[in-house]
Formats: C-alpha cells, sequence, structure tokens
C-alpha cells in the first residue's frame, strides 16, 4: 500500500479518465469490423439494485434500419484486437488463509468452490507473500535473526499451519490457478536499519536474497502449491515510515538484482519462474520503462506489476508504447470495510478494472480474498476489507461490492481471450469487450449514474441496450 494515499482514495480517484481515452479511439472503431457479423441471441446478467449478477431477458441482434447516432452507441469491432488475458483473482494473503481456517469445513468448501471453481467465480490469478505483509497475524520472515547468508536457518514452517493448505485446497478446486508471490520485507538482517519494518536493502546481501527467493519456490512446490510468477518487492518506492513490513529499492538496486542474481539463480536452479517488477503505481511508469531498457534485465524479465493508488491507467499506455511486447499485470486493490457502501460500490470496481484492462493490463488481482469484519487480521495502518468479509464470531459470509464487479468479469472472460475494440461516448459508461478461445464475445458495462438506453453495433448489425442505474451487466453471444 502507498503512504500517499489510501485505497480508498483511489476509489474515489478512479471514477475519471477512461471517457477521454473512449472518445479519442471512436474515430478507429467505426471503421467496418474484419469480424462476421453476430447473430442470435445475447444473453445477459445485470447487478443493480437487488439484482446480483442476475440474468435478464436476452437481446437479440437485428439488421440495422437506419443510421445509429452515435452519442448512444456502444461500437463493437472484435476484428481489431489487443491483450490477451491471463485471469482474474485477488491476495491470499497470511490474514485471508487465517480468515479462511476459521471456517468450519463444509462451509469453507462451498466459499472455496464459489470463489474458485470453473463453473462458478472461477478466480484463477492469485497473490501469496513471501513472509509477512501488513495483513498477517504477526510479522515474519522465512529467515529472521542474525545474519544468515548462507540460509542455514530458512524455514516456511509459519506457513504450514494455514496458508498452505489453503493454497492446496484452492488449486485442488481450480487446477488452473495461477500464483504471483510477492515479499513485502527481506528478513530484517539483510537491510539497513535491521528491521523488517521500513528501511532499504543492502546491496551485499542480493546474492543470499536470491537464494532466499530460490529456497521458498522450492519449499512451496514440495507442498504441493508450485508458484509461476514473483515479484522483486510490494511497493518499491516507500518504506510506509516504518509502520508496516516494507522496503526500499532504488531503480538501480532492482535492475542489478535481476540482472546479476535473482535472474540468474533462477536459470541454475531450472525454475521457469517468472520475474515481475516494480509491483508499484502508475506514476512510476518512467521508472518501468527504463528498467525494461536494460538488456540485461530484459534478459529474464518483461513485466511489470502495477497498482493504482497514484496515478492514473492511461500512464501505462507509456509503457506499452516503448515496449509493446512487455506484459502489464494489475497487481492489488481491495475495498474499505469502514465504507458504507462496501457491499454494493460494484460500480466503482467496474470502472477501475475495466480502465486497467483497457490501459493494457492482463490480469485483475484484487488484495485481500477474505477479513473478518473489523478488517482483521492485520498490522498495518489500513482499513482494508476483504473481497468477502467472514464474521469472526458467527461466521457469516458478506460479499462485497468488489466481489460483484469480479463476478462480471471472471466467471465469463477466460484465459487466453484477448481484448477487442470497443467505444462508447454516453457519459457514466465505461465498458470493454473480450473474445474468448472459443470465439465467444463478451462486453462488461459499467454505468455509474442513473438508467438509460444504449445501441449495440457490431458490423450492420444491433441491438437496444437498457441499462439499469448504478449497475454493471455483463452480455455475451457467438
Amino acid at each position: 500500500m502507498s503512504n500517499e494515499q489510501t485505497r480508498r482514495t483511489f476509489l474515489k480517484l478512479s471514477a475519471v479518465g477512461l471517457t477521454a481515452t473512449a472518445t479519442a479511439d471512436l474515430a478507429a472503431a467505426l471503421s467496418p469490423s474484419a469480424a462476421a457479423p453476430p447473430a442470435g441471441e445475447i444473453t445477459v446478467r445485470v447487478t443493480s439494485g437487488k439484482l446480483r449478477y442476475t440474468p435478464v431477458d436476452s437481446l437479440t441482434w437485428r439488421t440495422a434500419a437506419k443510421t445509429v447516432e452515435n452519442a448512444n452507441a456502444i461500437v463493437l469491432d472484435p476484428g481489431k484486437k489487443f491483450q490477451q488475458m491471463l485471469g482474474f483473482g485477488a491476495a491470499f494473503t497470511d490474514a485471508a488463509c487465517y480468515t479462511f481456517n476459521q471456517l468450519p469445513a463444509p462451509a469453507r468448501d462451498e466459499l472455496f468452490h464459489d470463489l474458485f471453481h470453473p463453473s462458478e467465480m472461477g478466480l484463477n490469478v492469485c497473490r501469496t507473500c513471501i513472509g509477512s505483509s501488513d495483513y498477517s497475524t504477526e510479522m515474519f520472515s522465512y529467515d529472521e535473526g542474525e545474519p544468515d547468508p548462507e540460509m542455514k536457518r530458512f524455514s516456511i514452517a509459519h506457513d504450514q499451519a494455514y496458508v498452505l493448505p489453503m493454497l492446496r485446497q484452492a488449486r485442488k478446486v481450480n487446477p488452473d490457478l495461477f500464483l504471483f508471490s510477492s515479499p513485502w520485507s527481506p528478513p530484517g538482517w539483510m537491510k539497513a536499519g535491521g528491521s523488517m519494518l521500513g528501511g532499504s536493502m543492502r546491496p551485499r546481501y542480493f546474492g543470499p536474497y536470491a537464494q532466499y527467493f530460490v529456497k521458498f519456490l522450492q519449499a512451496y512446490a514440495a507442498e504441493g502449491v508450485p508458484v509461476q510468477a514473483i515479484t522483486v518487492q510490494n511497493e518499491v518506492d516507500t518504506d510506509q515510515d516504518g509502520r508496516m513490513p516494507a522496503c526500499l529499492w532504488p531503480q538501480e538496486y532492482e535492475i542489478g538484482f535481476v540482472r546479476d542474481h535473482l535472474g540468474p539463480a533462477l536459470q541454475q536452479n531450472g525454475l521457469s519462474t517468472k520475474i515481475w517488477i516494480l509491483d508499484h503505481n502508475y506514476n512510476l511508469w518512467g521508472r518501468a520503462i527504463c528498467e525494461l531498457d536494460e538488456p540485461g534485465l530484459r534478459k529474464y524479465c518483461n513485466a511489470i506489476a502495477f497498482h493504482g493508488y497514484v496515478g492514473t491507467p492511461e500512464m501505462m499506455d507509456k509503457v506499452h508504447d516503448a515496449h509493446p511486447d512487455a506484459q502489464l499485470y494489475w497487481t492489488e486493490g481491495g475495498p474499505d470495510y469502514t465504507s458504507p457502501d462496501y457491499a454494493t460500490d460494484w460500480t466503482n470496481w467496474g470502472k477501475t478494472f475495466t480502465q486497467a484492462i483497457r490501459h493494457w493490463c492482463q490480469t485483475i488481482s484484487g488484495w485481500n480474498l477474505a477479513l473478518d469484519e473489523k478488517g482483521k487480521p492485520n498490522i498495518g495502518p489500513f482499513p482494508c476489507g476483504g473481497t468477502v468479509t467472514i464474521h469472526s464470531q458467527t461466521k457469516e459470509i458478506t460479499r462485497s461490492g468488489q466481489y460483484w464487479a469480479f463476478a462480471h468479469f471472471s466467471r465469463t472472460v477466460r484465459r487466453g481471450a484477448k481484448r477487442f475494440e470497443s467505444t462508447c461516448k454516453l457519459a457514466g459508461v465505461e465498458q470493454v469487450g473480450f473474445e474468448n478461445p472459443d470465439g465467444q464475445k463478451v462486453l462488461v458495462v459499467t454505468n455509474s449514474g442513473p438508467a438509460k438506453k444504449a445501441t449495440l453495433k457490431q458490423a450492420d448489425k444491433t441491438a437496444e441496450l437498457a441499462l439499469a442505474p448504478d449497475s454493471m451487466t455483463t452480455l455475451t453471444w457467438s
């Protein structure tokens, strides 16, 4: 998390930004589509008022009888495609795993089926923490104490009680679960100041720290939890004023660590785990470009992880323009449990997710999958809520507005789907289209204002769409 803004402030800011981009792209999208005209029915699901991802009456494509007014048109061009999607999910923090573990087994089985099974939410890109984050039952690393450069003391024993069991269960429910893992801090003895709280990395420990990552990956794999990607550091550009596990990583440190230590160590140990750098805010786009400009780093890394607490999504376009082959991932963002609209702010999240995807992100991964009704357990200063809340006493499960926003994407957008061109001038409406690997088309529309009417237009076909107030709508067709 950034100490410059709370996560909640970001939600308020994220309500603006995409409309300008959509308008700028309109002319390109109005050109004739290379894709075949659509046919048949459009299935529709809506979240608004008391509706929660609820099926409503289908729509039918018709040959346009007259020119569609651009003011209310959502223009679709599946023939023009962009990035390929990896998936959606949230973080198995120590706190989230502890909270899941408090549920009786039957209730947890039911919840995991809902969250992870491909026939349900199908969450399939989730984050884990390498040691303690701010959302943990206690502060810990896998090798805390006096300096231990040979890693003789390394142990993941802390995670064996409830973290690894929860991860194994989730992967059993969804074998296609993609895990990426992030440290909030190296062991304290590797840092200036000697503590996991704040401070910065000491370059003389780059070699041992690379081995720390290797041992983590090997130990998790041995426990039946392979990890597909790692980030060097959660939020490289803040020490959080020493209030929580955090660590500063200057740009040249991250470059040197990946180029000279981490990349070679993974390769030498036969590990195919991907490396994602930055894992911080949009406004650090310049740093991301500079790191990707370094050929030695690019030998081992071609991916940037972004958070959205500071800056605007279009800043990621600069990275894409400079390095069109780089992968961009959105790796953190969660609700505030103190917010009165915790359970109903789906349009805030719909806009946030849409903007990140329209600016080249291939994943959307939220913050804590689950916390209790007071945003605990945590050792940090922020009032985060879970994607779901599990009451500490009653074990009642509450689904957040973010959960329902995820539903509109993760239940229909499959791994390997590609974003396609779609534009809209309607005020307060954000939208993004996908084509799944089987050819199915998906359009997710977020309407943050009052009810309004829109006309879908693909080639010479149109369909009339009624958008409910404060709603998210997912449409699918062949």
